[in-house]
């Protein structure tokens, strides 16, 4: 091989190197956009909406505590039963939303605990569990239902402080693709002018025996 056409096949090799490894680059920031997408989209749906779905139920299961604590005032209960039920249900149609989120096991585990509070504790079948002219409040009956209640709280904070943790474990995981971004787009910078300086090379440079790599 002649030495003009070894330089110039070293040349084409240096470009097609060049180009190839910022085609790479391409498809590597495609891919960490999508991820930051992708994070980002898990932040909004499983974090904030689900920390939004909390507290619809905790303040469904506060209406549900007022009706049972509060059995012996002056309130109209012939409907107590019905209301009880409306509380629950509304909290079971949120529950179902949030099950259709990304849970993490312990997620699944609080939730399903809580779940089977509301639709195995706390159902009311019978007015007369809480309080009767006769007899007044069946506080015993009451106090179980209020520990269950503190129990379905517990739950309710377990899972808050999971939506804390793992949105900031979302987060970080951004900071850090963000942050692999800005090194593979200096990475670029890099190539660009690397294969400018290899272009220019190729186009000016003269020597002796050549008169130039490309003619």
């Amino acid at each position: 091989m002649s030495s003009i056409r070894r330089k110039k096949f070293q040349a084409f090799f240096i470009v097609s190197l060049l180009l190839l490894l910022i085609y790479a680059k391409n498809l590597i920031e495609r891919q960490n956009f999508k991820e930051i997408s992708s994070t980002f989209t898990e932040v909004y749906n499983d974090r904030l909406v689900v920390e939004s779905y909390i507290f619809d139920i905790s303040e469904g299961l506060f209406q549900i505590q007022k009706l049972v604590d509060h059995c012996d005032i002056d309130y109209d209960y012939s409907r107590v039963l019905d209301e009880i039920e409306q509380e629950e249900n509304e909290i079971l149609a949120i529950i179902e939303e949030f099950e259709k989120t990304k849970l993490t096991p312990d997620e699944s585990q609080y939730l399903t605990d809580f779940k089977n509070i509301i639709v195995n504790d706390l159902s009311i079948k019978s007015y007369d569990l809480l309080y009767s002219d006769s007899s007044g409040v069946n506080i015993d009956q009451v106090k179980r239902y209020d520990a269950k209640i503190s129990r379905a709280r517990k739950d309710l904070d377990d899972l808050s402080a999971i939506q804390l943790d793992e949105g900031e474990r979302l987060i970080k995981k951004a900071k850090r693709l963000i942050n692999r971004s800005q090194i593979w787009a200096q990475f670029e910078v890099a190539l660009l002018i690397i294969l400018i300086l290899v272009m220019f090379w190729l186009i000016f440079r003269k020597s002796k025996e050549t008169k130039g790599v490309i003619s």
